[in-house]
């Protein structure tokens, strides 16, 4: 069959492809050249806009941890160091499947349901680059399984890092404190705080000296690739690793005294060398292992710590309150000859009752003790002669006593939540409740009663400053080798006065009808100076002043104050046994026993750490008595009402 169409010739064909050829050539030129214009304006026009984004892309600067500071007790023993561990961090970028990397990591290292999807949640608020924590304390099979997923694990690393430990946690675990993770950071936090290992002081010395011992993290600069895998190293600057810290606590002490303090429910003790300040022995019972919490602890344990009845957290050597009782007498004592209003030969009668603008306020010996002077008063701790002298003597001349005395304040020696206490006076009342002062406060106050408040601490720097007549500030921390001691300025006290009341502690222990002759020592050992107090926490029905309904809870506090040698003080002590009932039958024992480690074995004879360099070895790791009145302030010393039993007629101001 013949065409109808005439056929197309070469010509003609050649020349649609040239024109296709040119077309596409023209469009492809076009492509390059708009490439080019691109390239160039980033290379070079935006050049300097752009070089720094993909240097910081291809650079990373990595923090190194520096090493946590030892703590050490004063002869260089351990007491708080670290263990070298692993842990498993990704570092987080925006194409991170971490559902996906958990499913592989759970292969290796177990890991709850509640931990996997609090990890996810937490992660989910953190930036691109961010590095999350994904398990701690690694052991050495499950590091090399996870180095064998390495390519199937983007971003996922295994850092070395210093895990805490407390090698005498149930013994100084309220000293030492813990270590906690870190729950908000601020925008001008220190790098170091933003590693997922890092932790911080949570109580005691490790939060009071944190930035001792936590030294200052160092750097490292190295290249990596577009997965975040380190592909080499190019620039390191070393950590500073923290400073250690010896302590003036004596390890061998502090245990005995932490052993003695088991025997009673809730006590607490302290110990100061009066010469230096130096705090030799803290005790606080019932107390903690700080490992506990330092490591992971599970939320039923965590509430039995923070919420049992006997506050197990609480150190109550600094932070618990209670009302000093008769502990108190000799502030009053000093505030009243200092005034002038009586001597210490100045006699009055004891019937068992005071008597102020209808108000009665009952001896703790309902038959009195007849005619006393100072001397007596004291020893033999009536509360009548005190009710009197404080009356003529005011709250403030008694309030200005007290905090000469080192009560009422916050010492600046490294231990953190420390209670201020409660030394009442008519500012403070005017403040607190918005009322005037009444004159049977000043009654309450001057045994230690009413609104009065303090810590066992405060009250072994009160015997410490008795002892010396000087400004006696205690210490957690020995001084570093060349330091010079720093020399206590005296008090604004009268020798003589402070001798008269020095007389009296010792007849406390000493002397017959003394309310503390549960202090002397067997054998005839040294004098000990002290003196008893027994603080009421429940008041009967009745207006007794000793009320005993059988219940743990209403029975008084027991406290002692002690110093000894008298003839020339050492060591100053203080000792609260909660609920104990008299100062005489339950504190003063407590403290007699520490008196008698203490001379079996001497702490400050012991070598300095400092001096020796033992606290720079290699660290490891890296490689009866008296009761008080009826009236009180809560056992909180915060109390929320005046004292009761105070007539509008006492107002005084």
């Amino acid at each position: 069959m013949a065409s109808t169409g005439e056929p197309i010739s070469n010509s003609a064909a050649s020349d649609r492809f040239t024109r296709r050829a040119l077309v596409l050539g023209l469009v492809q030129a076009a492509g390059f050249a708009a490439l080019g214009t691109r390239l160039y304006q980033l290379q070079v026009m935006d050049g300097g806009r752009y070089a720094p984004m993909a240097e910081d892309n291809r650079i990373d600067i990595r923090v190194v941890p520096p090493v946590r500071g030892r703590i050490l007790d004063r002869s260089g023993v351990v007491v708080a160091g670290n263990d070298e561990s692993f842990n498993l961090v990704v570092r987080l970028v925006r194409e991170t499947d971490l559902p996906r990397l958990l499913d592989m990591v759970q292969r290796i290292v177990p890991m709850p349901d509640a931990d996997r999807q609090s990890l996810i949640t937490r992660a989910q608020k953190q930036p691109p680059g961010a590095v999350v924590a994904l398990a701690n304390d690694l052991t050495f099979d499950q590091i090399a399984a996870i180095n064998l997923l390495a390519p199937q694990l983007p971003g996922v690393e295994t850092e070395t890092a210093y895990r805490r430990r407390y090698d005498h946690g149930e013994v100084t675990g309220h000293i030492t404190g813990y270590l906690g993770r870190i729950e908000r950071h601020a925008i001008d936090d220190d790098p170091l705080l933003r590693l997922p290992s890092s932790k911080v002081g949570k109580s005691g010395i490790e939060r009071g000296l944190e930035l001792s011992l936590r030294g200052k993290g160092g750097t490292r600069k190295v290249e990596v690739d577009a997965r975040g895998r380190v592909v080499r190293n190019l620039d390191e600057t070393e950590p500073v690793n923290g400073a250690d810290v010896v302590l003036s606590i004596d390890l061998k002490l502090q245990s005995k005294v932490v052993a003695r303090l088991l025997q009673e429910r809730r006590a607490s003790l302290v110990v100061i060398d009066v010469a230096t300040g130096e705090v030799m022995a803290m005790g606080s019972s019932p107390g903690y292992d700080p490992a506990s919490l330092t490591n992971r602890l599970d939320e039923v344990s965590w509430k039995a710590l923070s919420n049992g009845e006997d506050q197990p957290l609480l150190n109550r050597a600094a932070g618990g309150l209670y009302p000093p009782g008769s502990t108190f007498k000799m502030v009053t004592a000093l505030a009243a000859l200092r005034a002038g209003v009586m001597t210490p030969k100045e006699q009055c009668t004891c019937q068992g009752q005071f008597e102020l603008a209808g108000q009665v306020y009952r001896c703790w010996r309902r038959q009195g003790h007849g005619v006393v002077d100072l001397h007596k008063a004291i020893a033999q701790s009536c509360d009548v002669y005190f009710y009197e002298i404080a009356n003529r003597t005011g709250i403030m001349a008694i309030a200005k006593m007290a905090r000469e005395l080192g009560l009422g304040q916050i010492y600046d020696c490294g231990l953190p939540q420390q209670k201020r206490g409660v030394i009442p006076d008519p500012d403070w009342k005017r403040t607190r409740y918005r009322a005037g002062w009444l004159g049977g406060e000043t009654v309450l106050a001057g045994i230690g009663q009413g609104f009065v408040s303090t810590t066992p601490l405060q009250l072994a720097v009160m015997a410490a400053r008795l002892a010396t007549g000087k400004a006696v500030v205690p210490k957690m921390e020995r001084p570093r080798a060349g330091t010079a001691q720093p020399a206590f300025a005296a008090l604004n006290i009268p020798p003589d006065m402070l001798r008269s009341v020095r007389e009296a502690m010792v007849a406390v222990v000493n002397e017959d009808g003394g309310t503390g002759s549960n202090a002397q020592l067997p054998g005839g050992g040294p004098l000990i100076a002290g003196k008893t107090g027994t603080s009421q926490v429940h008041t009967a029905g009745t207006g007794a002043a000793d009320a005993d309904d059988g219940i743990w809870e209403h029975r008084d506090h027991a406290l002692f104050v002690s110093y000894f040698p008298a003839g020339a003080p050492r060591y100053a002590l203080a000792a609260v046994v909660e609920h104990g009932g008299g100062g005489g039958a339950t504190a003063a024992p407590l403290v007699r026993d520490v008196i008698e480690y203490l001379l079996a074995d001497d702490p400050s004879s012991r070598s300095d750490p400092w001096a020796s360099g033992a606290a720079h070895v290699p660290r490891q790791g890296t490689g009866t008595g008296e009761a008080d009145a009826p009236e009180r302030a809560p056992s909180d010393g915060q109390p929320d009402a005046p004292a009761p039993g105070m007539p509008d007629e006492d107002r005084v101001g």
